[in-house]
């Protein structure tokens, strides 16, 4: 486990794809003696800055948990702030979006969310559709056990439609049913708060990636935190099952 960034340079070898677990923002706002919202606020600015800090650093991929499943349960309050949190992001960053040749990317099942967030959702993926710099998949309503069996149900259904053979399938055609077909697995995940669980996300993508664990409350991970992971992650050996000897 890791917090505190050091000055060292940047590593060369930096990972293709970040995936994040934001945690941390009730507790922020519970420290400082503020409402809950305050602290998605203030994580709404660590957003920001991660954004930022990736495309400097031509990162290609970033993948945010942003609203869970399991997420619903929070108190009604809660829940319509963070729809509303959403909503304003999404319009205030089309700029972002355009002149920094981001594409934004929904994955999860977006049938629940208010249809004012979902319509602004739409607008952000058709402004950025053929950007290159970034993309950046927000986890909305996403869960990865559900990602798993939607995939499974539309395999099927290929395959009884006659579109699929059961023979066809192997890990590459699996990965090509969920909501993140396209995108390469994460290199990195990350997960602030200190908390020791993947909580539900991207269980089939990060089989393979390298796990940060920081216990920086999320609207404190900035740039140096960032930083600090990426020099961890070049430390590391990716031995994908094999010995250093065998590699």
């Amino acid at each position: 486990m890791a917090d505190a960034p050091q000055g060292d340079p940047l590593p060369e070898h930096l990972p293709r794809h970040i995936a994040v677990i934001m945690d941390g923002n009730g507790r922020w706002a519970e420290r400082r003696g503020l409402p809950r919202h305050e602290g998605h606020r203030a994580g709404g600015e660590s957003v920001g800055e991660i954004i930022s800090e990736c495309l400097k650093l031509r990162i290609p991929y970033l993948t945010l948990y942003a609203f869970s499943t399991e997420n619903w349960k929070r108190p009604i309050k809660e829940v319509r702030f963070l729809m509303g949190m959403l909503k304003e992001f999404l319009s205030r960053e089309r700029k972002l979006i355009t002149e920094h040749n981001v594409r934004i990317r929904a994955i999860g099942d977006l049938s629940r969310l208010p249809s004012e967030v979902a319509e602004e959702v739409r607008k952000a993926e058709d402004i950025g559709r053929g950007n290159t710099a970034l993309t950046l998949s927000v986890g909305l309503n996403y869960g990865g056990r559900a990602d798993i069996l939607q995939a499974a149900r539309r395999f099927a259904e290929d395959c009884l439609s006659g579109r699929a053979k059961a023979s066809d399938l192997n890990e590459e055609t699996f990965a090509g049913y969920l909501t993140t077909a396209g995108i390469p697995d994460p290199d990195l995940l990350i997960r602030t708060a200190g908390e020791m669980r993947v909580s539900n996300f991207l269980l089939w993508q990060i089989s393979y990636s390298e796990i940060y664990i920081s216990d920086v409350l999320w609207p404190d991970f900035r740039a140096p935190q960032l930083h600090e992971a990426l020099r961890e992650y070049a430390r590391r050996e990716r031995r994908y099952g094999a010995t250093s000897e065998s590699k």
